[in-house]
């Protein structure tokens, strides 16, 4: 099927050479294979890719149609690749900056370690004394009601049952500050672990 070109009422009246003057020629094909020319392209060309050509009928420019939602996801996704790749690189660049050998990345990251094992073994004796000071309140609470099994025992003290509450509530908070330093160490341990890996494959080290 031979394509159609379509010149629009303005060509009919001005040469091409001089409605380039003005501004430059369009050329774009609509998806039937027929070919248009305008200085002022109408709404309904948008979604198509157009050619900008001088007064001697040479292309100058390129401007891209619409794109379809796959060809935008297309691009996100490269960019996203892209940007990947330059965190990467800046990485790469301070990781190298930063050590001259997997010893000193091991001895950075235990010394970070050490931090949190420390303050984890303060909080663990913490947690102890309170669970003692726990244990000698309940055993306490049970001379009154309503921990009692003696009917004619006491109501038990307001000060000593909000002592029990408060107790009991601040080991928890400190059993997960607890878990916090754990998971915190962990995520250090992970972390230089995949710089050394990094390291190591930079240099091209082996470690057999």
């Amino acid at each position: 099927m031979h394509r159609k070109v379509i010149a629009l009422t303005l060509f009919l009246a001005l040469p091409l050479a001089a409605i380039a003057q003005q501004g430059g020629v369009y050329k774009w094909e609509d998806n039937e294979g027929n070919v248009f020319f305008s200085d002022h392209p109408p709404p309904e060309a948008a979604d198509f890719p157009k050619d900008i050509k001088n007064e001697h009928g040479i292309t100058i420019e390129t401007l891209e149609g619409k794109k379809s939602e796959e060809q935008l996801q297309a691009e996100r996704e490269a960019e996203e690749r892209r940007r990947q790749q330059e965190l990467q690189l800046r990485a790469d660049r301070a990781l190298l900056a930063t050590y001259l050998s997997v010893d000193e990345i091991e001895m950075h990251r235990d010394r970070r370690v050490e931090l949190f094992q420390a303050q984890a073994r303060v909080t663990e004796l913490y947690i102890r004394n309170l669970r003692r000071r726990l244990a000698q309140l309940n055993t306490e609470a049970l001379r009154y009601r309503p921990f009692s099994s003696d009917p004619s025992a006491a109501m038990i003290d307001p000060e000593l049952a909000e002592d029990i509450n408060e107790t009991e509530s601040t080991i928890g908070r400190h059993e997960e500050n607890l878990q916090k330093y754990q998971n915190e160490e962990q995520s250090i341990r992970d972390r230089f672990e995949g710089d050394i890996n990094r390291f190591v494959a930079l240099k091209g080290l082996d470690t057999a």
